[in-house]
């Protein structure tokens, strides 16, 4: 199936079977699912994890419970502006700052109010990538909602130096979003190493390559108008 096939499928079967949270509908998000808070405390039992000091996770409502949880055993997070619309693309929660207010920070809102605006090279080298996820598959490929963000801040990532071969990606989702399906794989896609659910860890072991930073040659017209700093960094290559 093609991915928007594997999106609409998911996101139909999770609104039938009253497996999707708010926000609701689901349609065109990463979809929140009962048993997000068990798949954070599942997570607790991967040693990369428990090693992390610094974690980069998406903004979405699912993984807000891994965020809570990060900021609460005093990880570093990063998370993405939504869109990268800032030059200033991410923003750092230092858990020392956030004490006594964990929840509040992990969500968008709280983030933006106790967090810190960053460039991509003032950022602390990531030890472990959280990504959002409609659908997934055993191989460690991933669908997301579309936009292709969380590959371009892995891209961006890799152009910094903020991560590498070694930085371990992983996702939770409900086990009705783990599909059996082959999910293509274009040049950008990022692999995931492990795919979390509130039953179980899955080592994907995949086979597939890391991207190796941005392909500027696949970049549309419109994301290098929409995002700041994809406009400077094409400036400074071409001087």
């Amino acid at each position: 199936m093609k991915k928007e096939q594997i999106r609409e499928q998911i996101w139909d079967v999770m609104e039938e079977r009253g497996i999707a949270r708010f926000p609701r509908p689901v349609y065109g998000r990463i979809p929140n699912f009962i048993g997000a808070e068990q798949a954070a405390i599942r997570l607790k039992e991967l040693p990369e994890w428990r090693k992390a000091k610094v974690v980069k996770a998406n903004p979405d409502s699912p993984q807000k419970p891994i965020r809570k949880l990060a900021l609460l055993e005093g990880k570093v997070i990063y998370m993405a502006v939504p869109r990268l619309r800032e030059e200033r693309c991410f923003l750092e929660l230092d858990p020392k700052r956030v004490k006594g207010r964990e929840d509040e920070a992990s969500s968008i809102k709280g983030a933006f109010k106790y967090g810190r605006l960053v460039l991509p090279h003032e950022m602390r080298r990531v030890d472990l990538i959280v990504a959002g996820s409609v659908g997934v598959n055993q191989e460690g490929a991933r669908v997301g909602k579309g936009g292709g963000y969380s590959d371009l801040e892995y891209a961006l990532g890799k152009e910094f130096r903020i991560v590498d071969e070694s930085t371990k990606t992983l996702t939770t989702v409900h086990s009705i979003q783990v599909v059996s399906s082959q999910i293509e794989m274009l040049i950008h896609d990022f692999p995931l190493d492990y795919i979390i659910t509130p039953e179980r860890i899955i080592e994907t072991r995949h086979s597939y390559p890391k991207p190796r930073g941005i392909y500027w040659e696949e970049l549309g017209k419109e994301k290098l108008k929409a995002i700041p700093l994809l406009r400077k960094l094409k400036k400074q290559k071409q001087e």
